[in-house]
């Protein structure tokens, strides 16, 4: 019959109004019937073509995208692990690039001169190295805006997009500035040599004034950074201590010696050091145990301090030399001054190439700047008002 090839029973109206008869609940159960046969059918995952799931892969914005979407089927998970390399080089450029400028980082060695760039096939090596340096300069990223903005609240604010990449762009060249030229081979005897200021300007003639903008605006934060949390002043501990004690009558004892103390002594030095994991996670974990600030009968706040106006201003000079990741590292795991000068001892050896040493980005930007018909002032003015940089403030 007709009637058995339906494949919906007519459901009577609920309000008791009159039935239909059977012509008219026929003519409904095959609307309804074309209507299902109509709609599109469902698109399976599976048979997505592996060009376009490529693409959508090449088109996510972080790692953690990428993942999520390789775990949502067996295809995608197939066509991910056979251009694995290939999509992760390229979210990794979207999320942390430019990717070439920290391969640059990566590459520098003695063998060639820190200006010529450097291609390289990526690896897994390569790419592991490649998220670390990246992740990094994520980092800083949350730290540019308090640094950049410390007194100017109301107009406080994140990053865009645009400048969250010139300011990672900015750092991987401040980057590979310092370790192509804040290392053992430059000592303070050469640093003045006309051929050695001719290679450091060499590198820094491969971007352009306004990229040279972008990396002094970096370095003013990385320098900030220094000079306030990593090595505060006498004058800022000072600050600090009354403003968490103001109660307090107690006359802080400024340290007078030097900044750079003798070596240790050798149980101090051995293989545990200071780098032992237990002091590390203390200083992670347990900050409250490690304040600066906080007085006891084995610490006094004022020690903490590292001198004031030339005194501190040559220390800052001095630890602008180490990279941005070191100076992360001491930001966050180094809350004590025996604990910075441990690490300079330990990891840059605090000898003759790193005290009375200061960095020489400053003065290579003012010498390239000069070349170029530039005026200093005018340029540190411009950076600082937010004229030129990475945040530029658009009237």
């Amino acid at each position: 019959m007709e009637g058995s090839t339906l494949s919906e029973p007519f459901v009577p109206p609920p309000d008791g109004s009159e039935q239909p008869s059977g012509a008219q609940a026929l003519i409904v159960t095959r609307v309804a019937t074309v209507r299902q046969t109509t709609r599109p059918p469902a698109m399976l995952f599976d048979v997505l073509p592996n060009e376009i799931v490529s693409q959508v892969f090449l088109s996510l914005p972080n790692i953690s995208s990428v993942l999520n979407l390789a775990s949502t089927c067996h295809h995608f998970n197939h066509v991910y692990h056979k251009q694995r390399l290939a999509i992760l080089t390229a979210t990794v450029d979207a999320e942390f690039g430019p990717i070439d400028d920290i391969i640059q980082i990566l590459t520098q060695n003695a063998s060639q001169p820190a200006h010529v760039r450097r291609t390289v096939p990526m690896s897994d090596a390569l790419l592991k190295q490649v998220l670390a340096v990246g992740r990094v300069a994520q980092e800083w990223e949350e730290v540019y805006p308090l640094k950049k903005w410390k007194t100017d609240f109301a107009n406080r604010r994140l990053l865009t997009p645009t400048e969250r990449y010139a300011f990672r762009r900015a750092m991987y060249r401040l980057w590979l500035y310092s370790k192509a030229f804040n290392n053992r081979q430059y000592t303070r005897l050469i640093r003045n040599l006309p051929p050695v200021i001719d290679t450091r300007a060499a590198l820094l003639h491969n971007y352009s004034t306004r990229g040279l903008a972008e990396m002094l605006d970096v370095h003013n934060v990385l320098k900030d950074t220094i000079a306030n949390n990593i090595c505060p002043s006498n004058g800022k501990i000072r600050q600090k201590f009354q403003k968490r004690y103001p109660e307090s009558n107690q006359q802080l004892l400024f340290n007078i010696h030097l900044n750079y103390p003798p070596p240790p002594s050798p149980s101090w030095s051995s293989s545990e050091g200071w780098l032992s994991p237990s002091i590390i996670t203390s200083a992670k974990y347990h900050q409250s145990h490690l304040s600066r600030l906080q007085p006891s009968r084995f610490h006094e706040p004022g020690a903490e301090g590292w001198g004031d106006d030339i005194g501190h201003y040559y220390v800052v000079e001095d630890m602008m030399k180490l990279d941005p990741e070191q100076i992360l590292f001491l930001k966050d795991r180094c809350p004590l001054k025996s604990h910075v000068e441990a690490y300079v001892r330990t990891a840059e050896g605090g000898g003759e190439w790193f005290a009375n040493n200061g960095e020489t980005f400053s003065e290579t930007l003012w010498f390239v700047l000069k070349q170029r018909g530039g005026e200093v002032d005018a340029f540190k003015s411009a950076v600082e008002e937010c004229e030129m940089g990475v945040a530029v403030v658009e009237d």
